[in-house]
């Protein structure tokens, strides 16, 4: 014989409460609990401080590390008085002149997803495409902006192909800039003034690149980047010191996977030559190049002029030519 029991709606509702006080207690209890854990040592139950220098959380009993690499959820600037904090503080991402509008604008994403990563339908997806059509539209109003977009995308394609920094970028950024401000680009073409304004920014960074590696990445010539490279430098009053060829001999040793050892070696042997004089009206690429290759040499690594030259780009009678008077400068300093 089954019982029925039957409840009026008064009992149903205490049951209801009563259950829901439950709930919000026991999550009560959890979430005391872990925050208690979050905030106490798990080794010996001391107090945890947060040392935001170094990005840990550390024990202040025992000095265990809990936690390292947090994210440092500040502003990337520094201010040292409240008029530098005033004048710095901002919402959203920094402006950069890597972008035409830097980085002021609203870009819309290509992906036809919404914010739960569902598919979008067939109506959705026109639509959106037909707002990212209309959003280029508004983002470049006129030819001088529709000029920097193309330049600035042409100097991120170059620079992403050599594995050039974020600074070098900006700075090749502000000189194409520039040049478009002073009316340097009628008769030149975008790809020509971007490539040369990126030739040069790297130049004045210290983290060059030969002409060769250059070409083979850009829409233009050689000889077309070396005269619009001069143009450029000599209108806008730029200072490009000549390339230093031990700026070279990371990059090639990388390549080659040669010792630290191998790579001090070829710097001596750079300063001892500079310091001849031998160095003036040389080709910086093709002197790095060498003293790599003496420098393995010297170390007893195995290490072909070959190789060397296919890393560097240059011929094998340069390397050999320029080895031979790298070792002899060498010698004239040690004596």
């Amino acid at each position: 014989m089954t019982e029925t029991r039957t409840y009026s709606g008064a009992e149903t509702e205490r049951e209801r409460v009563q259950s829901r006080d439950e709930e919000e207690s026991t999550s009560e209890e959890s979430s005391r609990t872990e925050t208690e854990r979050s905030t106490t040592c798990p080794e010996c139950d001391g107090r945890l401080a947060t040392d935001t220098e170094h990005g840990e959380t550390v024990c202040e009993d025992c000095g265990l590390v809990v936690e390292e690499d947090s994210v440092d959820r500040g502003p990337e600037w520094r201010a040292f008085n409240s008029g530098e904090r005033d004048s710095k503080s901002r919402v959203g991402a920094p402006t950069t002149n890597m972008m035409h509008d830097k980085g002021l604008s609203t870009n819309i994403g290509w992906q036809d997803k919404d914010a739960y990563g569902k598919s979008l339908s067939g109506r959705q997806r026109r639509r959106m495409q037909r707002l990212r059509t209309w959003n280029e539209r508004f983002r470049t109003r006129d030819s001088k902006e529709r000029n920097l977009k193309q330049a600035l995308g042409e100097i991120d394609r170059m620079a992403s192909a050599l594995g050039l920094p974020d600074n070098v970028r900006e700075t090749a950024s502000v000189i194409y800039r520039r040049a478009l401000d002073e009316d340097l680009l009628p008769g030149r073409s975008i790809e020509g003034v971007a490539t040369a304004s990126l030739y040069a920014a790297a130049r004045q960074v210290g983290n060059p690149r030969s002409l060769d590696e250059f070409t083979a990445v850009s829409r233009v010539e050689k000889m077309e980047l070396t005269r619009t490279y001069r143009y450029v430098i000599r209108e806008l009053g730029l200072r490009v010191q000549p390339a230093d060829p031990t700026s070279y001999v990371p990059r090639f040793a990388s390549r080659l996977d040669l010792s630290e050892e191998t790579e001090r070696r070829a710097r001596e042997l750079l300063d001892d030559a500079a310091s001849e004089g031998i160095t003036s009206g040389k080709s910086p690429v093709g002197l790095a190049a060498a003293a790599v290759y003496a420098a393995a040499l010297l170390s007893n690594e195995k290490v072909t002029q070959s190789e060397v030259s296919g890393v560097a780009d240059v011929s094998e009678v340069t390397i050999r030519n320029r080895y031979k008077e790298l070792l002899d400068a060498s010698a004239s300093v040690s004596a």
